[in-house]
């Protein structure tokens, strides 16, 4: 190791395959995900020294090595090494092979071991390899908590399938470097830590010896005075077969780190203290077992603390493998940044940090339930790939700076991530006093704290917020606080936006790195009588704040609305449509929309529709809950159908979308298309009031003084990044404090 020189940035694409009864979940197979040549390119432009990149024997092999199929392969790791980038190969990604072995079959090891040499036979300058990715973990959730296959949940399974995969390592290496002797093997696996009060000490301790097994069954480390060698042999192993790794050891040329959010755990006894689903216990003691960064007994530490106890525990060079955070996009930049932070210290001190790894280039689907079940659950990544093509996200650009040697300066890295803040306890304590485990050998750690001077908030530019009394203005203010995200909100008696002086003045005041205009005219009926404030409101406005950040560098966000179009295509409208509107509010809405992005062309301007949201009482939705908890009928067209909006939805990825970057029109709606009656009949439903009295009634019927397109639902060409309406709907109902009978508390 070079002293002083900064580790790599590798990146990686999540690439599991696992299997749920006779169902194989592949994460590559997934909507959106393609892994070909141009996205390689996209992965080599960010300037990443290596990939963790699969072959995999279930995909590849299926039916054994004289019949594998490596045209995928063949291309793609040509491609790497044309552009420069070292694959680092892996062979099975929390599988359990083929579908004629499972991983406590004794034959999985030596079936693996024959695809790694065949992989070494067809690329033999590959020299790098993770043959088995986080065994200890897969073991877990395949063999303890009956997750995956073969859905075991005793100790004998999860032994058994641990030793299998670790035995499966080292044959897997032994043929490979017949082939090539300077294969260098990069050792995977969840590296987390688990606190306790005093009496759970003893587990804690346990489970933070559990944690190291697959590094020390590698390293011939489990002897006979090993915490583990007695709970394995009473699991049914055979002392012999824990032997075999003292007699063939296999070191990691370098050991992988995977350490998410919710790998530091915090066991309580106290159960009534936590949710049902926390509890659980080992057989002598009932316990809570929950995520330490939300609860308040738990000290979790950094990754500083997790890379120095790794390096002093083995002296082997180490690097951090996985690095994603499944969050807001601020939260993900603050995730990665506190790791290569992190990593660059530990390595100035003399440690052998070889790399941080960006996870998952691509993003992941599922893993919020342990990939046991299909909801399409999607966390963005380096790159968003719900559009026609990966759509970078801001974590490209802070790689790019931090692979072309410059520090990082986003905006929003000037505050600390949620789990450095005193927000993040969910479940607080019964006692005050610190609860740690029992002391494990070696190891200092750091516990996490908020991150040096460039983070403190007297440092921090806000984000400048118009509408502080209306429904979007205050939603932004809230989810601002929420996200840790400086802002200003400001009202109209504070900055006029329609006067130059007054919105000079607000600029030069609060030096905002992005302007939201939240605010506007939003009666629509009353427009067609008010059209000179309307105007003034929905476009001069918008205009002005336009041209101010346009002289000053300034990112800037307005809202237009779904009003821009006339109905006539009965089919979801996209950016790319003509706006033909048909009342005054809707001819406002599209020349405010032609004129800002005339001044800015790198304005994000956002279609939406149909507000509703938890936190206001005049949306339709709550109005609709009032009249029918009330016993009164409830009267909506029943021919117009439109693409409702839920407000913290709309909020969040708006604020995703300008951290990222992003401008020019977007359509921004919870995908779903209702008319106002049914979508009254639905909540009501939901909410357990009788749907019956939602009178659906004809538009020309109501005798709107402003005519509406009787179809305005909204589509996106770009991306389709917000949730389905039918789980809005749900999460309305609980966020809202709506009751069993449907009252609003």
């Amino acid at each position: 190791m070079q002293a002083g020189s900064l580790p790599e940035l590798w990146g990686g694409i999540e690439c599991t395959v696992n299997r749920v009864g006779d169902t194989y979940f592949d994460q590559l197979q997934r909507p959106g995900i393609r892994l070909g040549t141009d996205e390689l390119d996209r992965f080599a432009e960010l300037g990443l020294r290596a990939l963790r990149f699969p072959v995999l024997w279930e995909k590849t092999a299926p039916h054994g090595v004289d019949t594998a199929d490596w045209g995928w392969a063949d291309i793609r790791l040509a491609h790497l090494r044309a552009r420069g980038v070292a694959p680092i190969v892996g062979l099975v990604h929390h599988g359990s092979g083929p579908r004629g072995t499972s991983l406590v079959d004794p034959s999985f090891p030596e079936g693996l071991a024959r695809f790694a040499r065949a992989v070494a036979e067809r690329y033999p300058w590959l020299d790098r390899y993770t043959p088995v990715n986080e065994p200890l973990t897969t073991a877990r959730f395949s063999g303890l908590y009956g997750h995956w296959y073969p859905h075991g949940r005793d100790q004998q399974t999860f032994g058994r399938a641990l030793l299998t995969e670790c035995r499966a390592v080292v044959l897997a290496m032994r043929a490979i470097r017949e082939v090539n002797p300077s294969a260098q093997l990069v050792q995977t696996d969840d590296l987390g830590k688990v606190f306790s009060t005093p009496a759970l000490a003893e587990q804690a301790a346990w489970e933070n010896e559990r944690r190291w097994i697959t590094w020390d069954l590698l390293c011939g480390r489990v002897d006979r005075q090993h915490w583990m060698w007695e709970y394995l042999v009473s699991a049914d192993i055979d002392e012999r077969e824990l032997a075999w790794f003292l007699d063939n050891p296999c070191p990691p040329d370098v050991i992988g780190i995977n350490s998410y959010i919710t790998s530091q755990r915090f066991l309580d006894e106290h159960m009534e203290d936590y949710p049902e689903w926390s509890h659980g216990g080992n057989g002598r003691q009932q316990y809570a077992d929950v995520d330490a960064f939300r609860a308040a007994g738990a000290e979790p530490i950094g990754p500083e603390g997790l890379l120095r106890e790794t390096w002093e525990r083995y002296h082997l060079p180490v690097a951090i493998t996985e690095a994603h955070l499944g969050c807001t996009r601020e939260g993900q930049l603050r995730w990665l940044l506190d790791r290569w932070e992190a990593a660059v210290r530990l390595r100035e001190e003399g440690a052998d940090v070889r790399a941080v790894t960006v996870w998952s280039l691509l993003g992941v689907y599922d893993w919020d339930s342990l990939v046991t079940r299909t909801q399409n659950h999607y966390e963005p990544g380096v790159f968003d790939v719900r559009g026609p093509r990966p759509r970078p996200t801001a974590l490209a650009s802070i790689i790019g700076d931090i692979t072309a040697g410059r520090q990082p300066d986003h905006p929003v890295l000037q505050g600390p991530g949620w789990w450095h803040r005193p927000d993040r306890v969910l479940y607080p304590a019964r006692r005050t006093a610190r609860r740690q485990p029992l002391p494990i050998r070696g190891g200092s750690e750091d516990v996490m704290t908020p991150g040096p001077d460039v983070r403190s908030s007297s440092r921090r530019r806000p984000i400048l917020i118009t509408g502080a009394r209306g429904t979007l203005g205050r939603a932004f203010a809230r989810i601002c606080e929420e996200r840790g995200l400086a802002a200003r909100v400001v009202t109209r008696a504070e900055m006029d936006m329609a006067v130059d002086a007054s919105v000079d003045a607000m600029l030069s005041a609060t030096r905002p790195w992005a302007v939201v205009n939240a605010a506007g005219y939003v009666r629509v009926d009353d427009a067609e009588r008010e059209s000179g404030p309307c105007f003034r409101e929905n476009t001069a406005g918008p205009v002005t704040l336009a041209r101010h950040c346009a002289a000053r560098g300034i990112p800037f966000v307005t809202f237009s609305s779904d009003l821009v179009f006339d109905g006539a295509k009965r089919a979801p409208y996209v950016e790319s449509d003509l706006v033909s509107p048909l009342n005054v509010y809707g001819r406002t809405k599209a020349l405010a929309e032609e004129q800002v992005l005339l001044a800015l062309p790198s304005a994000l301007v956002v279609r939406t529709s149909a507000f509703f949201g938890p936190w206001d009482e005049h949306n339709f939705v709550t109005i609709v809950l009032r009249e029918l908890a009330a016993g009164r009928t409830f009267v909506a067209a029943d021919d117009a159908t439109v693409s409702p909006t839920y407000v913290p939805d709309l909020v969040n990825t708006s604020l995703d979308l300008l951290i990222d970057g992003e401008g020019g029109l977007w359509h921004l709606a919870n995908p779903g298309a209702v008319t106002w009656a049914d979508l009254a009949r639905d909540v009501a439903r939901r909410a357990g009031l009788d749907a019956g009295a939602v009178d659906g009634r004809p538009t020309a019927s109501l005798a709107l003084p402003a005519a509406r397109p009787l179809y305005s639902v909204l589509g996106s060409e770009r991306s389709t990044i917000m949730p389905a309406l039918d789980d809005t709907l749900d999460r309305y109902l609980r966020e809202s404090g709506v009751g069993a009978v449907g009252a609003i508390a």
